[in-house]
């Protein structure tokens, strides 16, 4: 394969191994140095780079062999989607079907993309090279219907990025520069430059005026290395813009709501969900700016965001760490509510400690339901949202608190998380999600994501397998786990 020429490095500030930042961990971080090592993605200068840990009980798997079993069973998921739902965007493993994500009718092969770059860090070479040659044959953007912008840029952009750093096809970056262009009305038809959440690929019309915060400031990472990569800076630029309009829109408590108008300017709500969706991922985004791009802005507000929350958020119930739903304004408590989708976004950082009390809070929620719930009340650990859509949050926290402590701990959990995984989401098919987590056995629906093949597995791999294609003191994963810095291409 030829491969591309890497990204700039970053201008300040080190890179981690992280799909996302933590607010209360990375806030602590001098804009006036490099960070420190805690931040960087690798282990502490005190610890010694993490490795195979001997097994724990007589029997049990090397981690190499773990490695190879969650290889093994990616592959069965990929072999469900090649089967029934080639082309497509995502397979229905139960029934042999298939769905479309974006718009009915409009496959764009989504779980093709989603699966480059995991394909690669596997040693899955044939199927990257079935992968690639799909896209460079059959995928077209000039579709006349309405795409999510927020989705489009994690997902399709983020995935041929990533899919072109570790092949070096020019026709993923060609691809990939035509899709943003075609989503970049979103952001410059805006009065606000904040996106419209839809955007017709075809024509440029937008829509959608009221849009949660992480879909309004989860760009900068796949737009900002698309213009390291092309040297077109509308993509970053565009990204930036929008990132500093939320901004300006904080209260005095230094908290944002969950929506905003993006023509108006004006908050949909009142509600400030913290480390939960939807907005989330705007957070990670803002420390990402930092460390791939040594934006100092983005630090900046990144770390009055950590200081706030600090302050008005953070909340201990049975000695468990949990982020209470308070008034933007007053900061009024309004709910406990917590979604699973926050597990990641206290990753290491700083203060190892700290998130690791977030880790372990959701790892209680683990052992009690063997699978974890969409969404609880923390106060009581009681289910308010019984399913589970396969999410990859809690493998995404082991991988990141592993590989900054080198705790086998968070291996140790990954794995039983890998064990329930195979239990009770795995069908003939492939994987599917459960619908309901509280009964036994668990109820399942027919539905894989495509975010399955971008993240469950790779998380997991790159927890046991120490493999020479990933850069693990310096490498960058998004929020959709896409690898935008360190891949390697061993001779």
């Amino acid at each position: 394969m030829n491969h591309p020429t890497p990204v700039c490095p970053s201008r300040r500030g080190a890179i981690r191994a992280l799909g996302a930042a933590s607010l209360l961990t990375l806030g602590n971080v001098s804009g006036s140095r490099t960070p420190a090592m805690a931040v960087t993605g690798g282990a502490p200068a005190s610890l010694p780079s993490p490795g195979p840990v001997s097994p724990d009980r007589a029997g049990e798997p090397s981690e190499r062999e773990k490695a190879d079993r969650i290889r093994e069973e990616f592959l069965h998921a990929w072999q469900g989607y090649k089967r029934h739902a080639w082309g497509h965007d995502e397979l229905l493993p139960v029934t042999g079907g298939h769905r479309e994500f974006f718009a009915d009718g409009h496959p764009v092969g989504l779980s093709i993309i989603e699966a480059l770059d995991t394909h690669y860090v596997m040693g899955l070479d044939d199927e990257v090279a079935h992968c690639t040659k799909w896209i460079r044959t059959n995928l077209d953007f000039d579709i006349d219907a309405g795409f999510q912008v927020f989705e489009a840029v994690i997902r399709l952009v983020g995935g041929l990025v990533a899919g072109y750093l570790a092949t070096g096809e020019r026709d993923l970056l060609t691809l990939c520069t035509d899709l943003a262009d075609r989503l970049l009305p979103a952001f410059t038809k805006s009065p606000t430059g904040m996106p419209y959440r839809h955007v017709n690929l075809r024509t440029g019309a937008v829509s959608g005026t009221v849009v949660p915060l992480a879909e309004i400031g989860t760009s900068i990472l796949e737009f900002g290395v698309l213009s390291d990569l092309t040297g077109d800076t509308r993509y970053v630029r565009a990204s930036k813009r929008a990132l500093t309009e939320v901004v300006r829109r904080r209260s005095s408590l230094h908290l944002l709501g969950t929506s905003l108008n993006v023509e108006t300017g004006a908050w949909a709500d009142r509600e400030c969900a913290g480390v939960d969706p939807p907005v989330d991922s705007f957070h990670e985004y803002l420390w990402g700016g930092w460390a791939m791009f040594g934006d100092e802005d983005c630090l900046g507000w990144f770390r009055m965001f950590d200081a706030s929350f600090k302050q008005h958020l953070v909340e201990r119930v049975d000695g468990r760490l949990w982020f209470k739903h308070v008034d933007f304004r007053t900061g009024e408590l309004l709910n406990r509510l917590q979604s699973s989708l926050a597990v990641d976004v206290l990753s290491v950082g700083g203060d190892n400690a700290l998130a690791a009390d977030y880790y372990r809070s959701w790892t209680a929620v683990r052992e009690k339901y063997t699978v974890i719930p969409e969404e609880i009340d923390y106060s009581r650990i009681t289910v308010t949202g019984p399913g589970n859509a396969l999410r990859p949050e809690y493998a995404n926290c082991a991988f990141e608190l592993y590989w900054h402590t080198g705790d086998p701990f968070y291996r140790t959990t990954a794995w039983r998380h890998f064990q329930d995984l195979t239990t009770h989401h795995r069908v003939p098919g492939g994987y599917t999600v459960v619908t309901d987590v509280t009964q036994r056995p668990m109820a399942k629906g027919d539905y894989c994501p495509a975010y399955v093949f971008a993240e469950n597995f790779k998380w997991l791999y790159l927890t046991f397998a120490d493999t020479d294609r990933f850069d693990y003191a310096h490498g960058y994963l998004s929020t959709e786990a896409k690898i935008l810095r360190g891949l390697r291409h061993p001779s």
